[in-house]
């Protein structure tokens, strides 16, 4: 069920940070208006360095000292009704709104704004396109008619994130960034981005996905819109590359000039991760002039200028008339049991080009369902002749942080997406002056002794390093504790996971190669040899480990068997000990020795989400955030102290 709205207060503004300007043509949205408590007029603030606190705010103290009553912290129109999260399930959306719940305790999202939380139904999964459908109905049972009025944010945050297995267990959208004093997360950095968009547009719903990021520029004299009839997209220009793994736009010549930075267009027919060949026949490549360079593949936005290119998706805006629409289609419907998509299945049918073609091609389709089909018909037949407007944005970005090396290229490369957001080697941390580093790294609230290493390339989250730990090239740590002496190889995943199984908080430490991929499956236990881990097939492991592969080594129901639900992950008592006792495991693959874990109780990936404690987790994030603040706090005193 959706969560009970909530209130919270304002977004705490940055102070300037004083660095190299960007380029004209990437300036994009450096420049982030901010809204302060008393809903006075938006001042603009950079949204680049440290946060201020709120209560450090001019004349914010007066009004934090009691309850603020709805919309006290700005005038209607200027934030949104309503941000929905989606999740994949109700534990999911449990540990969404534990970190919702914190955040508003520290007053670190908007007051004026409801935050509501929509759960997938139980039973088969029913994809991005199914939890907005399922969101809108949501909406309707919370707000009643009300609604009809409402700007709303949905925000695609369910699934989990197997690709960037850090995010698994708390959420894609609550993903922390170099960036901030305390960090930002993907949240923030959302509401952020998408901040000026409420007050030009009708009543509706925009939709967007927890783990993408899009930057733009405009001129002075030119806004964003979203007040059509129908649906409206955002538009980015992109190598062809790029467009083979996006939604891409035929767009109206008539409409569309490429020139300027902002043009309002139609699109006369949307494709779906089409091919070269599908691209060049349906008239989407377009000639490029001296523009910036494009977004290119894998989301790094750092190719050379190209002439060619397409203008690929990111964020559409539903107006709420068409929302109802769709609303009352899935009433209709009843129970949905097949996965569809918000993009593929909603914007393939818009537009005059639009053919039921697309209805019946399951190519691109992860997991074909029996129904999948007579849905794509309905909804064709449903939404066929319906506007689709485009924003084209010609100077423009989107970036993509769904996978463990697009996370390391952006956090540590020299990424045009660390450049523009100012992202830091160390965001709010405590990091030794004497540790041996380079400035290709991302330290992100954690807490590292004197006389660790941590090697170039590599990600630090939601940690404690002791002196002793020296962390190879490429790899990623995440909310473990690592208090004894080891050296972890380059290219590794570590994440630990707080779980409860019977009634006490236990721990598991999952590790992989960051090159594993753990989507892939077999049905067949005489297939597992083509899992790898860490550069080794699984049988291998499992004869170092002592394990026997059989049915009951794989947590899942439906016979996938993979890395993500395979039980090799042993509990343990202390975070420590579980990170020590997985590293020993990565150690043994690592040098061909044995390690045995029959003797432990083991988990899968799966399981652990499962069993998953997020309070602890997240009482382990704040114990180094106090920690943090405390130091710094020492250091403050310290230094007026030695200045009087």
């Amino acid at each position: 069920m959706p969560e009970t709205d909530t209130h919270p207060p304002e977004p705490e503004s940055s102070p300037t940070n004083h660095h190299h300007p960007p380029p004209t043509e990437y300036k994009r949205n450096r420049q982030i208006k901010t809204h302060n408590i008393r809903g006075k007029e938006p001042q603009s603030e950079k949204l680049c360095g440290s946060c201020q606190s709120l209560s450090e705010q001019p004349g914010a103290s007066s009004l934090l000292a009691g309850p603020l009553p709805t919309g006290a912290a700005a005038r209607p129109g200027e934030l949104w009704d309503v941000v929905v999260l989606t999740a994949a399930d109700a534990a999911q959306a449990g540990a969404f709104r534990e970190q919702l719940a914190e955040k508003l305790r520290r007053e670190q999202l908007p007051r004026a704004v409801r935050f509501l939380v929509c759960a997938d139904p139980p039973g088969p999964r029913i994809g991005n396109g199914g939890s907005t459908l399922h969101a809108l109905r949501c909406l309707e049972e919370q707000y009643g008619d009300q609604w009809t009025s409402f700007t709303v944010l949905l925000i695609h945050s369910g699934g989990y994130s197997q690709r960037l297995p850090n995010a698994s267990a708390l959420g894609k959208i609550f993903t922390a960034l170099p960036l901030g004093d305390p960090v930002y997360q993907m949240l923030e950095l959302k509401l952020a981005m998408y901040i000026d968009f409420p007050r030009h547009m009708k009543p509706g719903v925009l939709v967007t996905c927890s783990d993408d990021i899009e930057l733009y520029s405009t001129g002075v004299t030119e806004t964003i819109t979203f007040d059509k009839p129908g649906f409206t997209a955002l538009a980015h220009p992109s190598d062809l590359a790029v467009g083979t793994t996006h939604g891409v736009f035929v767009l109206d010549p008539s409409s569309f000039s490429g020139k300027g930075g902002l043009e309002y267009g139609s699109c006369y027919r949307f494709l779906h991760k089409p091919d070269l060949e599908t691209m060049q026949q349906s008239g989407a490549v377009c000639v490029r002039g001296d523009r910036p360079p494009l977004s290119s593949s894998g989301g790094c936005g750092d190719s050379a200028m190209a002439s060619e290119c397409v203008y690929t998706d990111s964020v559409f805006y539903i107006d709420h008339s068409t929302a109802q629409q769709l609303l009352e289609f899935y009433k209709k419907m009843g129970t949905l049991c097949c996965e569809i998509d918000a993009y593929g299945d909603f914007l393939q049918a818009l537009g005059p080009g639009a053919t039921p073609d697309y209805t019946k091609n399951t190519s691109n389709v992860s997991k074909e369902d029996s129904g999948l089909v007579t849905v794509r018909q309905q909804l064709y037949s449903l939404l066929q002749g319906t506007a689709l407007n485009v924003i084209v944005l010609n100077n423009s970005q989107f970036y993509h942080i769904g996978t463990t090396q697009e996370y390391l290229f952006h956090f540590t490369a020299k990424s045009q997406l660390r450049y523009e957001l100012d992202l830091q080697p160390v965001a709010f941390s405590i990091f030794p002056d004497t540790a041996k580093t380079l400035d290709q790294l991302s330290i992100i609230q954690s807490v590292l002794e004197p006389g660790c290493v941590i090697g170039p390339g590599s990600v630090i989250e939601y940690s404690r390093i002791g002196p002793e730990v020296s962390v190879g090239k490429g790899s990623i740590v995440s909310g473990s504790h690592i208090n004894f002496s080891v050296d972890i190889p380059s290219n590794c995943f570590l994440s630990s996971v707080s779980v409860k199984i019977t009634d006490r908080v236990e721990y598991a430490t999952m590790v992989f190669g960051v090159g594993d991929n753990l989507k892939k499956s077999v049905k067949l236990l005489s297939d597992i040899h083509s899992l790898q881990f860490f550069g080794a097939s699984l049988p291998e492991c499992l004869h170092l480990w002592s394990l026997e592969a059989s049915d009951q080594l794989f947590s899942s129901e439906d016979t996938r068997l993979g890395l993500w639900t395979a039980r090799i992950f042993p509990v343990c008592s202390t975070l420590s000990e579980s990170v020590r006792m997985s590293l020993n495991m990565l150690n043994s693959v690592h040098h061909k020795s044995a390690f045995k874990l029959n003797g432990f109780q083991l988990l899968s990936v799966e399981e652990m989400l499962t069993y998953k404690d997020v309070e602890d987790m997240l009482k382990f994030r704040k114990q180094i955030y106090d920690e943090i603040c405390l130091q710094r706090q020492k250091e403050k005193s310290d230094y007026r102290m030695n200045s009087t």
